[in-house]
């Protein structure tokens, strides 16, 4: 049985629900402690101009260590207004974003006060949309050893690192992007990335 532990993230690029769709159990972390700048609060779509990164602010913690499942989203900024836009506006041309998106909106509508609460639900959302089943489960403390079968992706998959070099196991399958003709294709952004370009044919990307 092969399990992946993976950090807590907001709507996910392609090679995290690579992880979701392929090993048998997963663990979310909780214990981390948070860092900004990495997929915990933040995704990357494609605009028309190129790759647009989404950030959800978070409420500032009273200590230096904060784990993740104690961090909260704030309200400033109008910033699921803005999400929700920049969403709608990167595509509302694909072939199936109108069949998606009263699925998404939602999620800018209501408050929720725990980031990793948002992220799961939006999580729970996707799998459900692509038709994947993980097993997934919270941590329960933060584990730093790991035995043959269990692999530690929590820090490899980052905005920051590139995922060629990090993540070998993972090569980026090209699909339909809806800018294609005037970027060229754009690997490993957010999941709804391709959901919205390729609809019930996701999971063949994934796989």
């Amino acid at each position: 049985m092969k399990t992946a532990y993976l950090s807590s993230a907001y709507l996910a690029p392609v090679e995290y629900y690579t992880k979701l769709a392929t090993y048998d159990k997963i663990y979310v972390e909780q214990y981390d402690h948070y860092m900004k700048q990495t997929y915990r609060n933040r995704c990357t779509i494609a605009g028309p101009d190129g790759e647009l990164a989404l950030s959800i602010p978070t409420v500032k913690p009273d200590t230096l260590k904060c784990p993740m499942k104690d961090i909260r989203i704030s309200d400033h900024g109008n910033w699921r207004h803005l999400h929700w836009n920049a969403i709608e506006s990167a595509y509302n041309s694909t072939p199936f974003f109108e069949y998606y998106k009263d699925d998404f909106r939602p999620f800018y509508e209501k408050k929720y006060e725990f980031l990793t609460d948002f992220n799961e639900e939006l999580c729970n959302l996707v799998c459900e949309l692509i038709d994947i089943h993980p097993v997934i489960e919270r941590t329960w403390d933060y584990k730093m050893e790991f035995s043959p079968k269990e692999t530690d992706f929590r820090e490899l998959i980052h905005p920051k690192k590139d995922f060629r070099t990090a993540d070998p196991e993972f090569i980026p399958e090209p699909y339909y992007q809806i800018f294609e003709s005037k970027l060229g294709f754009l690997p490993n952004l957010s999941i709804i990335d391709l959901l919205f370009n390729m609809g019930p044919e996701s999971l063949l990307v994934l796989k």
